[in-house]
């Protein structure tokens, strides 16, 4: 029986009592030097981060761009693989931000969910429920709908006022209360600015939100999980750069240093559920 996304990632939040989600963005120039030149080592040094960092999270979503500009695509899979046979509990979140329409989208869904075997996807609501639909024919994975995003020039058309509410609010109404068909719909919603996210939560209810902008840009752990959290986690709270090229200490390699960082990420994100 297939587990669908949104119970796998419930049973994430309890099995692993973690709301953190490791992102794999691996930046070839920062990878370790023996990293940099092997030919599986994007895939080799995703391996030893997720092997040190698994206990203490929730999730793991590798950025395809970082792939693909690689052309280390198949070395993608191969993590994705590795998650599915060695920690199967833990959601695979694809951040792709596709956002087409009709046969084009549904190929991009066939990448997520059959090359990639994600159990989700993000995806750029820009060209409305057209854009969305594809996914939502896979009932099983989830579809996490670009929100309100923590760079700052999501505010260009994110904070437009439509019959007296920013655009990023009838988004998440949207995809709350009309999209989301078979309840396996999720957002992104940025931590930078935490009452946009109670705002968002308000809204929602109990749906999961990935919320990036913690770590290595700044958004503050108490007020992201003060404002996002519900009673069964309700949160998958994204840090990538700064547990990926965590500072080693002394007798620290890249993977200690990870883990150390990630555990420490969990255990300051629990101090506030």
């Amino acid at each position: 029986m297939t587990t669908s996304y949104i119970s796998k990632l419930a049973r994430a939040w309890q099995q692993n009592n973690s709301l953190l989600c490791v992102g794999l963005d691996p930046d070839l120039a920062k990878l370790p030097v023996e990293f940099q030149s092997a030919q599986d080592g994007i895939f080799e040094f995703c391996r030893a981060i997720i092997d040190a960092t698994a206990p203490f999270a929730c999730s793991f979503k590798p950025q395809i761009a970082y792939f693909a500009a690689l052309r280390a695509e198949p070395q993608l899979e191969a993590i994705c693989a590795y998650l599915r046979d060695n920690y199967p509990h833990l959601p695979i979140i694809l951040d792709a931000k596709r956002g087409d329409i009709g046969a084009t989208a549904e190929q991009y869904a066939r990448e997520a969910f059959e090359r990639y075997g994600a159990d989700a996807v993000t995806v750029n609501p820009y060209m409305g429920f057209d854009s969305i639909a594809p996914y939502l024919e896979w009932q099983d994975k989830g579809c996490i709908v670009l929100c309100r995003t923590s760079n700052p020039g999501g505010s260009d058309l994110q904070f437009l006022s439509v019959d007296g509410k920013p655009l990023y609010q009838h988004v998440a109404d949207l995809v709350a209360n009309k999209w989301n068909r078979h309840g396996q719909c999720s957002l992104v919603v940025g931590a930078t600015v935490p009452q946009e996210i109670a705002s968002v939560r308000q809204i929602v209810g109990d749906m999961p939100l990935l919320v990036p902008g913690i770590g290595a840009q700044g958004g503050d752990i108490a007020a992201t999980v003060a404002a996002g959290k519900t009673a069964a986690g309700g949160m998958m709270i994204n840090s990538s750069r700064a547990i990926l090229f965590a500072k080693a200490q002394a007798g620290e390699d890249f993977a200690a240093a990870a883990q150390r960082v990630a555990q420490q990420t969990r255990d300051d994100i629990n101090l506030y559920r």
